[in-house]
């Protein structure tokens, strides 16, 4: 056999883009390019006029643009794994092969002797269960979903290291069959450069309050709610909600259905996902960032870890947000405004208590900002990915040939 030499990092992704897909991304593989080296990223080009030619990223990282076509999501999905099967081709066995989906890890997970010495399956999320959310005509598809599983097993079962950032995926992905020792929690990060601190702003009556939802723009995260909350403060005071966020053409509609005349009358604010800097900035110009997550199996069940919730209390904009395991792991009550999940009116009820104390929007901002740099910043991420790399049996390049800034800024998307 073969020897086995760099790391080929795949992902069914758009990169580089604002979603916080990519952020993870980019900070994951420079960290693996800066310890190891030889890292070749697979993923999606991002729009159907990117470049195609691949292109060093950073140091020890090459980025080789992927194409997916379709109509549908398993179109397009099948497309990708046929380019990856092109790349491939006469290519070295790998000494580790990082994937983030079954839709690039399958195929590698059924050949991993002939690709690959080691695993890793970063699990973000599982189409088993996210599938209905993004796509609701493929939830009565029941052959669909038994081969989304048994493909999800194989992967599960074939890694030798499986990466999650929720202790909620952890205790899932055991469930499903990982061995405990093969999982790690190794949580998003913020990237603390660019998401600065400042004191919230000061209430006042002369102005409406400011409120702000980022993300993907659907029920399974809760925007909804975060609509339904700004009608009932509506009743009371003025208020004013900025949604950020990519929608596709069907959300879209959706959306504006829901928000009704709450745009006409100025109250919504729809904008496309911001640059990380433009979205940082937005933070300091709102009173409150809502994260209202539901109580659903996506949630509750296969976990997550809200990118949106760390990036704003290192902002320091009180955070109201759904009093979930996978919230609490991340923010305690001291730390962020806690409230029953699926209930708009506590989202109401908390904005007017934060607008009628206002000491503790500050003292929740101070200590926010101090979880997060102490638990949640991506330098501690990506040390904690090398370490588990390292686990795996990977030696880090002489140290001659890492970089001699230690200290760089945190990656931008």
């Amino acid at each position: 056999m073969a020897s086995a030499s760099g790391i080929i990092y795949a992902s069914f992704d758009r990169f580089p883009s604002p979603k916080g897909a990519a952020v993870h991304i980019r900070a994951f593989v420079e960290a693996l390019g800066a310890a190891f080296g030889g890292v070749e990223l697979l993923a999606l080009r991002d729009g159907a006029t990117a470049s195609t030619t691949p292109s060093p990223l950073v140091e020890g990282v090459t980025y080789h643009p992927m194409e997916a076509r379709g109509r549908d999501l398993v179109a397009q999905a099948l497309s990708f794994r046929t380019n990856l099967a092109a790349w491939w081709r006469n290519k070295p066995r790998a000494s580790v092969v990082h994937v983030r989906s079954i839709f690039e890890g399958y195929p590698v997970a059924r050949r991993k002797e002939a690709l690959t010495d080691k695993l890793v399956f970063e699990v973000n999320g599982l189409p088993s269960i996210e599938l209905k959310y993004h796509h609701p005509d493929v939830a009565d598809d029941a052959e669909l979903m038994l081969k989304l599983v048994a493909q999800e097993d194989t992967c599960i079962t074939r890694a030798d290291l499986l990466i999650t950032p929720s202790e909620v995926t952890a205790e899932y992905l055991v469930k499903r069959g990982a061995e405990p020792s093969r999982v790690r929690v190794i949580p998003n990060g913020v990237e603390l450069e660019v998401f600065r601190h400042a004191p919230p702003r000061a209430w006042t009556p002369e102005r409406p309050v400011r409120l702000l939802y980022s993300g993907t723009m659907t029920s399974w995260q809760g925007v909804h709610h975060a609509i339904e909350a700004l009608r009932l403060l509506r009743a009371e005071l003025p208020a004013v909600l900025t949604l950020v966020g990519p929608l596709r053409k069907h959300q879209r509609k959706v959306l504006l259905d829901r928000c009704g005349d709450l745009l006409l009358e100025g109250a919504v604010e729809l904008r496309e996902p911001l640059p990380q800097d433009a979205l940082a900035a937005l933070h300091h110009d709102c009173d409150a960032v809502l994260v209202p997550l539901p109580a659903n199996d996506r949630n509750c069940v296969q976990g997550c870890c809200p990118l949106k919730l760390l990036e704003a209390m290192a902002s320091g904009t009180p955070v109201i947000a759904s009093n979930l395991p996978v919230v609490r792991t991340l923010a305690s009550p001291e730390e962020v405004f806690l409230v029953r999940p699926g209930s708009p009116k506590a989202i109401a009820e908390a904005v007017k208590t934060l607008r009628a104390n206002p000491d503790l929007g500050p003292a929740l901002s101070t200590r926010a900002r101090a979880r997060v740099e102490r638990d949640f910043s991506w330098r501690r991420a990506r040390e904690a990915l090398v370490r588990a790399y390292e686990e795996l049996g990977m030696t880090r390049k002489p140290l001659a040939m890492q970089p001699l800034n230690l200290e760089k800024t945190e990656p931008r998307a």
